[in-house]
């Protein structure tokens, strides 16, 4: 390769990292969510690695332009027209068209794209339960809680990939059923499980806090439910 080919190819990535930078900061978890599942995929390769693919890179390149589309109804036909041709690729684009339409309201459209997601059994686990997880999430104030938390309850068990989240949308359920006792007890065990990131134990402490609930450490994961001082 030559000096001049080099220098073309690191500048287009340097142009594809810093689209892709802008566009996190733009999108939040729907970017975050290919990245996720791009290093998922490759078996924890790292993302340029995976779309070092000529195929890989086009993918790339046309998901990253449909998202610039500021106008919500252009963004969705950009997205709807992109063919991918992996099973993993279809899978990301359906995620993110999905998003796409829960933006412009179209929940259910939004939900039923994601539920096909989530029962596709050629896709690894974690697609699926993801998608599983944010279609829940949109039927908020349409499922009765009972449906919810039975629903919950299948991704938070142990070893599940999305797992301590599921806890978190059970307190929330606990909460809205008046279970406050209940909700106290799971967030504080989520404030204590080594597992979970600072942010998800940041929330929890402030949703204890607002419920009355001392913020406690410890092995027991039990929280004083007596309201703090202060």
């Amino acid at each position: 390769m030559s000096q001049s080919d080099s220098f073309i190819n690191e500048v287009t990535e340097e142009v594809r990292r810093d689209r892709l930078k802008a566009l996190m900061r733009r999108y939040g978890w729907i970017v975050a969510l290919v990245v996720v599942v791009a290093l998922v995929a490759a078996g924890g390769y790292e993302l340029r690695k995976v779309m070092a693919n000529s195929r890989a890179e086009e993918l790339g390149d046309a998901i990253l332009a449909a998202l610039e589309n500021d106008e919500l109804d252009a963004r969705q036909d950009a997205l709807q027209a992109i063919e991918a041709r992996s099973t993993g690729g279809k899978a990301v684009v359906a995620f993110l068209t999905a998003a796409a339409e829960a933006r412009s309201g179209e929940n259910d459209a939004a939900v039923a794209r994601l539920e096909e997601i989530a029962g596709d059994g050629d896709l690894p686990v974690i697609y699926r339960q993801i998608a599983a997880f944010k279609a829940l999430t949109l039927q908020g104030e349409t499922l009765p809680p009972a449906e919810r938390r039975q629903r919950f309850e299948a991704l938070a068990t142990p070893g599940a990939p999305l797992r301590l989240l599921a806890q978190e949308q059970l307190a929330l359920i606990d909460i809205e059923e008046n279970e406050r006792e209940a909700a106290i007890e799971r967030l504080q065990e989520l404030r204590n499980d080594a597992e979970a990131p600072a942010d998800l134990q940041q929330r929890a402490a402030r949703v204890i806090v607002a419920l009355g609930g001392s913020v406690t450490d410890g092995p027991s994961g039990r929280a004083d439910t007596e309201p703090g001082e202060g």
